[in-house]
């Protein structure tokens, strides 16, 4: 014995098509539809992209980063200059910074910090252990960096100077910082 219920819901009707177009062969497609010196005009479904147009240093080289998406400069600034100090005088190897400069600037960077490493081996060898011209003992201190100044002459651009005390000396340094592929990197360096 079936009981009827009444619903509120009305019967749906799917009517599915009859027959389906019948399929194009995808090489006689392409040859309809070549141009004159026989490339393929574009397709449904095909990605156009035209990779001619761009060059491989546009597409896969260092990407400028916008300002909005930098982190602060001045402690970033006062940071890298003190590894850079401390590169130049032989205390922290050259690769440390490899990844925050440019080529330039590391080879300048690299190559005064093997000079100062290598005089500092020699002296320990020596037994002269850092002494000055009248033979008194010097102090190898480490270089602080007391404090920093930053300009922002266009965006992305960071103008840096930035003054390091070791010991007694007080040296003044000009940092370039420019924002690439979303991070600060050491454009050019000047110490005086």
């Amino acid at each position: 014995m079936t009981r009827a219920t009444s619903s509120h819901l009305r019967p749906v009707a799917v009517h599915a098509p009859g027959h389906r177009p019948p399929a194009i062969p995808l090489v006689e497609a392409m040859q309809r539809s070549a141009d004159a010196l026989g490339h393929p005009r574009y397709i449904q479904d095909a990605l156009a992209v035209d990779l001619a147009a761009a060059s491989d240093e546009q597409v896969f080289g260092p990407q400028s980063t916008a300002r909005a998406d930098l982190p602060d400069p001045e402690p970033w600034a006062a940071q890298i200059a003190q590894a850079i100090v401390e590169v130049m005088s032989g205390l922290r190897p050259a690769a440390q910074v490899v990844r925050w400069t440019t080529p330039q600037v590391y080879a300048v960077v690299a190559r005064r910090g093997a000079l100062a490493a290598r005089r500092r081996a020699s002296g320990a060898r020596d037994g002269s252990g850092g002494t000055t011209d009248d033979g008194s003992r010097r102090r190898l201190g480490r270089a602080v960096v007391r404090s920093v100044r930053v300009c922002e002459p266009a965006d992305g651009v960071a103008e840096c100077s930035v003054v390091v005390s070791e010991g007694a000396r007080v040296r003044a340094m000009a940092v370039r910082l420019s924002g690439l592929d979303g991070r600060w990197r050491v454009e050019a360096l000047q110490i005086g």
